[in-house]
This record gives C-alpha cells, structure tokens and sequence, in this order.
C-alpha cells in the first residue's frame, strides 16, 4: 500500500491510498466483484449513445464533485480487518508516503496524516446513524440491483441515490481513517520526499499555463521564488494560496503512473479554488458594508 500526501493549497491537503498488491480473480470478496462490474457500467454509460445514460453520469458526477475531497481520498484507503490488521503486525509491512519535500516538511508528516485521519471523525459517525435510518428507506423507494453500497465504493450514483451513496461514503471514509490512524499508532510507514513532485508544483506556481512550461528545464533552479514559496503548514493567519492547478494536477497524475489521481485532483483543486473564491467575495462584501457604515457616522459628525 503506498499514499500520496498532496497538498492542494497552504493549509488543504489530499490523501490517496494506491494498493499496489492486486488481489486475484478468486480471492476478490462478493462487494469488490460487485463494485468492478458496477464502475464498467458507470464507464460505459458515460461513452454509451442513449441520451438518458449522459444524463444520469453528467448530474451524478455533477452531485458527487460536492462532497469534500477529503472523503474521497480517505475512501481510497481500504478497510482494516482483523486478519490484515494480524498480518501487518506480524511482516511489520510498512506503508510508503511520498510527498512534495519541498511544501511538506518531512518532521511533520505524521502530524499531518493524523489531522487528515481524525479530524473529520466526528462527521463521519454523524453521517452513519444516518445511513441506518435511511438504507431501509432506500430499498423501499429506490429498488435496484446495485445498491448504492457497491456505486458509493467506486463514486458512481444516479441523482435519486445520491444522499444514500453520500452517506455510505461517509461509512468508507471512516473505515479509511482508523486504518489510516493504526498505522500511524504503529509507526508502520515511510516517508518519501520525491524530487519530481517538487519540480511539477512549482512549476505550477511559475507557470499558470501548461504551454508555457517547459518539460526539459529544472523550474527549482532556475527560479528563485521558490525559496520562499510556503509549505502546507502555514500559520492560520496568513492568506490561503493555491499551491496546484488543473494543468499540472493532470502532470502529477502522469508522473506518479497513478491515471485514476488525475480525477481526485481535479475535484480537490476545482473544490478549493471555488472555496477560495466565495471566502473573497464575502471578504469584499465585508468591506463595503464596513465602509457604508463609517460614511454615514463622518456625515453626522460633520
């Protein structure tokens, strides 16, 4: 198992798990079997001809790019069970983290898997009691033959699924987490800092667009901004700055040979920047309420 810790701006960061043992045909459970054959149909409706299939995969895509990067990514992190648990004690397998060195200072990683791992727990057991009391519901209003357990694994809903598959994503995520949580308690990882995602960040911070960047050059060295570029761990009372874009998301997908981040990064950087953009203008709203209360107070002193 290897994760990819990924910081999306100065204070948000992704988490993705890539399995790197694939389990054979006959040892895959019932679930797992069920969620394969469930995102070729998700895939194949996307690419189908019949205009009622674009349309549940173009709202259902629309709807699930709403829920917070950070389930997603903890959903990729599979559920710890007793065996797997025994077994790891047992090999002392250690997860490998690769990150960008140079905007996710190596002494803190754990500190920064931990935050990720725990600090949405609360909301996911909140979401949970509510699954209970909606998946009876469910079958009896939205009868199918693939829940929405199996379409939730991999991300694909129809609009009408759409609070049941949020809510047993919430379940997964949670599942991810306390695995995520027994391998830092464990010490059971290794951290990675990788020259090539330091290169593909700051050239996103240099250049805005892919056409001006160029393959060959070393954006490190050849630009001195990047020196004072902050890391992840910023202060809170310091401006929040994007740190990926969509083009060089895309790179970063290429380079890891990972194709399925490329998806996860683009809904992360697309959630932040629109986060980014509704905190400016309530910022500027903020302001001009402020100026439109201090006029009228000059006019009375007048």
């Amino acid at each position: 198992m290897r994760l990819f810790l990924l910081p999306i701006s100065t204070r948000r960061t992704l988490i993705y798990c890539q399995r790197l043992n694939q389990q054979l045909s006959s040892e895959l459970t019932y679930v797992d079997k069920i969620t394969t054959k469930a995102a070729t149909i998700w895939v194949s409706w996307e690419k189908g001809d019949k205009k009622w299939q674009h349309t549940v995969t173009r709202y259902g895509n629309k709807a699930l790019r709403r829920i917070p990067f950070e389930e997603w990514g903890l959903k990729s992190i599979p559920p710890l069970s007793a065996r797997k648990e025994a077994e790891k004690l047992k090999g002392k397998e250690k997860v490998e983290v690769i990150f960008p060195g140079s905007y996710v200072k190596e002494d803190r990683i754990g500190e920064v898997l931990m935050r990720i791992g725990t600090e949405r727990q609360g909301l996911h057991k909140k979401w949970m009691w509510w699954s209970v009391v909606g998946m009876p519901i469910k079958y009896l209003i939205f009868p199918s033959s693939t829940s929405s357990f199996e379409l939730g694994r991999i991300g694909a809903v129809s609009p009408r699924q759409f609070p049941y598959t949020h809510m047993l994503l919430m379940e997964l995520a949670f599942s991810g987490s306390k695995h995520l949580e027994f391998i830092l308690d464990k010490s059971l990882y290794n951290s990675y800092p990788s020259p090539a995602l330091d290169v593909l960040y700051t050239a996103g911070l240099i250049n805005k667009a892919r056409h001006n960047h160029n393959a060959e050059s070393d954006p490190i060295k050849d630009d001195k901004r990047v020196e004072t570029t902050q890391d992840s761990s910023e202060p809170q009372e310091m401006p929040e700055k994007m740190l990926l874009q969509q083009w060089n998301g895309k790179l970063i997908a290429q380079a890891l040979e990972v194709p399925e981040l490329e998806v996860e990064l683009e809904r992360a950087i697309w959630q932040v920047e629109e986060s980014l953009k509704a905190n400016e203008e309530l910022e500027k709203e903020k302001k001009s309420i402020e100026a439109a209360t201090v006029d009228p107070e000059r006019e009375i002193k007048r």
